[in-house]
């Protein structure tokens, strides 16, 4: 506890400091100069990252957002193509010309108030659409689950708004200039929304059973249930026919906790599009999470100012990401096992080389290894395995572990702030090993462009063998995606469909990814 009450003030108190230094500060050209190889480099990366980020913001408004974010990753291999760039610009003119607070704005709120939908039949729909994103389940899968809604959005040409009755302002700034993403808290559905789900009348997957939507008839409003218990009506949200369906009714409902970029593809109208916005299939989310995800001041100096402490002078980082699915007795041994397996049979983790102690000045090498857990259990042994021993390859390791808080605290400001920084803590290293199934590690290795070393979940008490595999693609996977196909794809195994959305590494035959065409 004191340990976590220090880490909290000294975190607010260099952020603090870090926001009043200039954004030239010498300090910030050294340390891009030293994760970059070349202490000679004094000139920034692109703040604009080749044209993706809009340069109508105040800079210090939210310090992440341009050139600052830049100075602690290397440049990355992912470039947004001049399709995606024209399309966010022609975005951000629509979501300053829709969203909250405008007329369109308001006419089309009119539309939701009065009509009981019995009687509502195909009303002209104005010339804005909008899509609202209702927070549910942990960060990971809200990180995840807002960028689909957001690629949807760009897709169909609909305004993305964001359900502020969680803490998604105090995680993140607003992506839009001159407007706002967030649902303004008098919106008319605003009271009934958090109970939606598969039994509510206007969910698309009940009125597809119950035969109630047609080309003639469309409510003024949809629900859209794509949970990890969707039924296949609800995935027919995927379909071409489907979609000309919903294309008519302007207001739409999502509740979402699966990554469904994967799946969008299947429509052949979004897949022309999708190959135009993205010719690295892989990097979707990747360059999307780097325009709509920048992490507020607050957020940012706790980020920075445990990156400066721990990580920043090392030669090589390495990211160790543990999700636990599960508990009984030998679990923790079993776990652990499995990772240094992984990490000592792919080269990442040395083996301990004898009882001698660490000679820090005769080291060549400094590896710091940031473990990110809510179990201090696992750093607390990799810590002891290295902290009086040499190494196999004579290197120095050192541990970290920023939190480790036992049990996920979903909707706390503070937990969620400090959840955030370690998923971009990760993001920062140079290689990572994540969890399977995690969408807090999914997060984190794809918005660092990392591919990643996934841990197998283990079936039962033993270590999985082999521990992990290295992933191809940096993309999330979907992990509960549609297995049943659209018309003439009707019972084909969804990964066979397309030659770059196969499944997932880690999931047995199970759920979708996208993959660079090899």
């Amino acid at each position: 506890m004191k340990f976590m009450i220090t880490f909290i003030f000294t975190s607010v108190l260099i952020g603090s400091i870090f926001l009043l230094s200039s954004p030239n500060n010498f300090n910030d050209q050294l340390l891009y100069a030293t994760i970059n190889g070349s202490k000679e480099s004094k000139t920034p990366q692109d703040k604009l990252l080749g044209g993706l980020l809009t340069p109508d913001f105040d800079e210090r408004s939210c310090v992440s957002r341009y050139y600052k974010s830049s100075l602690y990753r290397k440049p990355s291999p992912y470039k947004p193509s001049e399709y995606l760039i024209s399309k966010l610009r022609s975005y951000e003119k629509l979501h300053k010309r829709c969203g909250p607070g405008t007329q369109a704005y308001k006419e089309a709120t009119k539309n939701l108030i009065g009509h009981n939908d019995k009687n509502y039949a195909n009303e002209t729909v104005g010339e804005c659409k909008y899509i609202v994103w209702v927070a549910v389940y942990g960060l990971g899968n809200r990180i995840l689950t807002l960028a689909s809604v957001f690629l949807y959005a760009l897709l169909t040409d609909r305004v993305v708004l964001v359900d502020q009755s969680k803490d998604i302002s105090d995680l993140f700034c607003e992506p839009f200039p001159g407007t706002s993403w967030l649902l303004p808290r008098d919106f008319p559905l605003t009271r009934q929304i958090d109970g939606y789900n598969k039994g509510y009348s206007r969910c698309y997957g009940t009125m597809l059973n119950n035969h109630a939507i047609s080309a003639n008839s469309t409510p003024p409003h949809l629900y859209l249930h794509i949970l990890h218990d969707s039924r296949d009506e609800d995935k027919m949200f995927f379909c071409p026919k489907d979609q000309t369906l919903i294309d008519k009714v302007p207001w739409l409902i999502v509740k979402a906790n699966v990554y469904f970029v994967p799946s969008l593809w299947f429509n052949p109208a979004f897949q022309t599009e999708l190959v135009k916005l993205f010719p690295r299939k892989e990097a979707v989310f990747h360059l999307l999470a780097k325009y709509i995800y920048h992490p507020t001041n607050e957020v940012w100096g706790m980020i920075t100012s445990y990156y400066k402490a721990h990580l920043a002078r090392a030669d090589e980082r390495l990211g160790i990401q543990i999700r636990v699915f599960s508990g009984g007795a030998g679990y923790l041994k079993n776990v652990m096992d499995q990772v240094l397996s992984c990490t000592q049979r792919e080269k990442l983790l040395p083996q301990v080389a004898g009882t001698q102690e660490v000679n820090v000045t005769q080291s060549k090498k400094v590896k710091a290894v940031l473990v990110t857990s809510l179990y201090p259990e696992y750093s607390d042994r990799l810590r002891n395995m290295f902290s009086k021993k040499d190494s196999s390859r004579g290197e120095v390791i050192k541990v970290y572990q920023p939190s480790g808080e036992r049990y996920q605290q979903t909707d706390k400001k503070i937990h969620d702030q400090k959840a955030l920084t370690e998923m971009y803590l990760l993001s920062l290293t140079d290689n990572v090993v994540t969890s399977a199934r995690s969408t807090f590690g999914y997060v984190a290795h794809s918005l660092g462009g990392l591919k990643p070393w996934l841990l197998y979940q283990p079936r039962d008490a033993s270590v999985p063998d082999p521990p992990c595999v290295r992933s191809t693609s940096i993309e999330p996977c979907h992990l509960t995606s549609p297995s049943h196909g659209c018309d003439a794809d009707w019972g084909t195994d969804s990964g066979k469909v397309l030659p770059f959305v196969k499944h997932c590494e880690d999931r047995d035959n199970d759920g979708l990814k996208l993959f660079d065409e090899l």
